[in-house]
């Protein structure tokens, strides 16, 4: 019977860190199964191993770690877990406030829904790619941990902010804006099912929606961001 480690690692802030831990700890002989959890910053390993064996692991990458004994670990789940989701969402809730008040803005004179709507598109996808180009080296990494497309093609997450960025100044210019509307319904259709099944496997990954240089947890709230814009490109599409 495997047992069941869990260590509290400090220094990891992207999932090119996640990646780093999961791959040291995976290659000790005796560990069957490794989850790291980058929001709450602890590894859960599975496997016939020493736990000072595991540690040594951990530190040889460069990130310290400790032993969670039972009464730590209990404290750590349940110290208010989603008071600290929203405390990391806050940047997520404030980017979408000011690209909603920008599209109103923009919009203020002669106010029509269908305008809105296409300038609040544009305005989201330019400022959530301008967040993935700030550390891009790493965001392929992140965004393929849930992404399907990205996941089978890894070229398909160096691309991803570009194509973001493109489709973002169709919807503000108004240029091929059925064609936008169908891609936007391809990618982000395809990332809302990698969302949905992180969800439904309650898997604690790294949102990538801006970028890698803001940890942000795999929430319901990102399930609600992508399905605005969903229901956004369904309804101009009808």
């Amino acid at each position: 019977m495997n047992d069941i480690t869990q260590l509290r690692i400090q220094g990891m802030h992207c999932a090119a860190c996640v990646v780093t831990i999961e791959g040291a700890l995976s290659k000790v002989d005796g560990v069957q199964k490794v989850v790291v959890n980058l929001a709450h910053e602890t590894a859960r390993v599975e496997g016939d191993v020493l736990p000072q064996t595991l540690i040594n692991a951990v530190t040889s990458t460069g990130y310290e770690a400790t032993l969670m004994d039972d009464m730590s670990l209990s404290a750590n789940k349940s110290r208010g877990t989603s008071k600290l989701d929203l405390k990391q969402l806050f940047p997520l809730f404030l980017v979408l406030f000011y690209i909603t008040m920008a599209a109103l803005l923009m919009n203020r004179i002669d106010f029509r829904v269908a305008d809105f709507m296409y300038d609040f598109m544009g305005l989201f996808y330019i400022v959530f790619s301008f967040f993935k180009f700030l550390d891009y080296k790493n965001f392929p990494d992140s965004f393929a941990m849930y992404d399907p497309i990205a996941k089978a093609i890894p070229a398909y997450g160096w691309t991803y902010p570009f194509i973001e960025t493109l489709l973002g100044l169709a919807f503000l210019l108004r240029v091929e804006l059925y064609f936008a509307l169908i891609i936007t319904l391809i990618v982000l259709g395809a990332t809302t099912v990698g969302v949905t099944r992180a969800l439904m496997n309650k898997s604690a990954i790294h949102c990538a929606c801006l970028g890698t240089a803001l940890n942000l947890p795999m929430t319901k709230a990102t399930f609600i961001e992508n399905s605005i814009m969903l229901f956004m490109a369904i309804w101009m599409l009808i």
